[in-house]
This record gives C-alpha cells, sequence and structure tokens, in this order.
C-alpha cells in the first residue's frame, strides 16, 4: 500500500501537468499594473501643481495645465486607447 502510493506520487511528479513555458516575459496584465501604480501618483502631481498655479493666480497656465492633464488623464483612464488610437492612425494611413 505504502509502496503503491509512492509510485504514484512519483508518477505525478513525473508526468508534465502544465503546458511548457513560453519564452520571453510575459506581458499579460502589464498595462493593468501601471495604471494602477502611476494613476494615483498621477493625481496627487496634477493636484499639487493645479493649486500651485491656483495660489498663484497664474489662470492662463493653470488652464493650460488643466488641459494637458485632461489629456494625460484619457491615456491613463480610457482602457485600449492606445491599441484604438493605433489602429484608427494605421486604417488611416492605409496600413492593414
Amino acid at each position: 500500500m505504502i509502496l503503491q502510493t509512492l509510485v504514484d506520487g512519483l508518477i505525478d511528479l513525473a508526468a508534465p501537468t502544465s503546458p511548457p513555458p513560453t519564452p520571453g516575459i510575459d506581458t499579460e496584465g502589464l498595462a493593468d499594473f501601471l495604471r494602477r501604480f502611476f494613476a494615483p501618483l498621477f493625481l496627487a502631481v496634477v493636484s499639487v501643481v493645479a493649486i500651485f498655479f491656483l495660489f498663484t493666480r497664474e489662470i492662463t497656465k493653470f488652464v493650460q495645465f488643466i488641459l494637458l492633464a485632461i489629456g494625460i488623464g484619457v491615456i491613463f483612464y480610457v482602457p485600449n486607447i492606445i491599441e484604438v488610437t493605433a489602429k484608427a492612425i494605421a486604417t488611416a494611413l492605409g496600413i492593414k
């Protein structure tokens, strides 16, 4: 009985149960990780700089900064925006 259990355990260890690893780096979920990591940092920096512009009463620079921050924020928060934009540009240029 014990010998049979040992043999079954060795057979299970010897048999490949998972697919072989693929060469290269696994980038699955990398964009989501980067969004979760950099988005709060981005919001904090935007908040501090916007408050600085408001306290120094530089409204023109404040508006320019907010428009730039909104453009960058769209890249952070809209999923698949980079892929969709790249496909749209390629289609407009006639690249398939």
